[in-house]
């Protein structure tokens, strides 16, 4: 499969306390980025595939920081800086050591403002996938613009198009996400849904009837996302079921991120089904092992660490 990885999307500040606790009484805090798009962009360049995000941010610090820390990553960062709006903001709390809230600041945010105008059409048509997630139409009616004027230029071109559900409760409601989600869906080649994700889409059920039942809207490849319980896949009518790899659970954040980059990034390099169901899964556990949105997603020598039992290399 020719050209990379181009995806599209808001990228945030994030700012995460260092300690536990409520943020009433937190007092320091390290200051990153996250995003679902970049951070699948970021996983697929730490793989050794060529990824590129477009995106919207401010003409302030914090959009420098997001422009930065891509480019750091070999992502080619399309960025356009907006300068009515600021960057939008995310702030982590984790209240106990199991349970981590999310709070957003980005309503009229620059990244909320990406438009159909902002697409780069060569870009999309020259590239080896489109990966497109849910967050993004639920951010605005330019934004939902935007993920379909991209959809529709690699329709165009023949280039596959990936789609996350990522369904985002403070975003939109079901009601209002499942028109969307489903319309994607039959335009996708690929589609990435946690269990709850795709019951909402189709229904309750079993893993090999929801997938089943998104697969019959039009995509040949379906993965449901099962967390601790590994993957079930159908792809081109094969089902395939992985189990999870065991490892000490640090942060899940940017799991599901990491599953997606490891399988597009094996699907780029042409690997067959069962190469890419299994690096999605080692990406998947890999990136628990630290915390933070995209930090902790795994480049393709440390996917041998999950096999390793010394705790020390010399």
């Amino acid at each position: 499969m020719s050209g990379g990885l181009v995806t599209l999307g808001e990228t945030m500040a994030l700012f995460r306390p260092t300690g536990i606790g409520s943020l009433a009484h937190e007092s320091e805090f390290r200051l990153a980025i996250g995003g679902a798009e970049s951070n699948v962009a970021i996983g697929v360049a730490r793989l050794g595939g060529t990824a590129a995000w477009i995106g919207r941010v401010g003409a302030d610090s914090l959009g420098e920081r997001v422009s930065r820390e891509l480019r750091a990553e070999r992502v080619d960062a399309r960025v356009v800086v907006d300068g009515g709006a600021r960057t939008g903001l995310m702030i982590k709390e984790r209240r106990t050591p199991d349970h981590t809230g999310v709070l957003y600041y980005r309503a009229g945010s620059a990244g909320s403002r990406i438009s159909p105008d902002d697409l780069d059409g060569a870009l999309i048509r020259a590239a080896g996938v489109l990966h497109i997630t849910g967050i993004t139409p639920a951010l605005s009616t330019s934004a939902a613009g935007a993920v379909f004027a991209a959809v529709d230029l690699a329709d165009e071109a023949g280039v596959p198009v990936s789609f996350d559900v990522n369904h985002r409760a403070t975003l939109w409601s079901a009601a209002e996400a499942v028109p969307v989600y489903q319309e994607l869906a039959r335009r996708a080649d690929l589609v990435f849904a946690g269990e709850d994700e795709a019951a909402m889409l189709v229904g309750n059920g079993p893993p090999a009837d929801l997938a089943a039942r998104i697969a019959a809207l039009g995509p040949g490849q379906v993965l449901i996302k099962r967390g601790a319980e590994g993957c079930f896949a159908l792809i081109d009518g094969v089902a395939h079921e992985v189990a999870a790899r065991t490892v000490s659970v640090v942060d899940t954040v940017g799991a599901g991120d990491a599953f997606v980059a490891g399988y597009l990034a094996e699907l780029l390099a042409g690997e067959p089904a069962a190469a890419r169901l299994a690096t999605a899964v080692a990406a998947g556990a890999f990136a628990c092992l630290g915390p933070g949105d995209w930090e902790s997603l795994p480049r393709r020598a440390d996917l041998a660490m999950l096999d390793r039992t010394d705790p020390v290399t010399r």
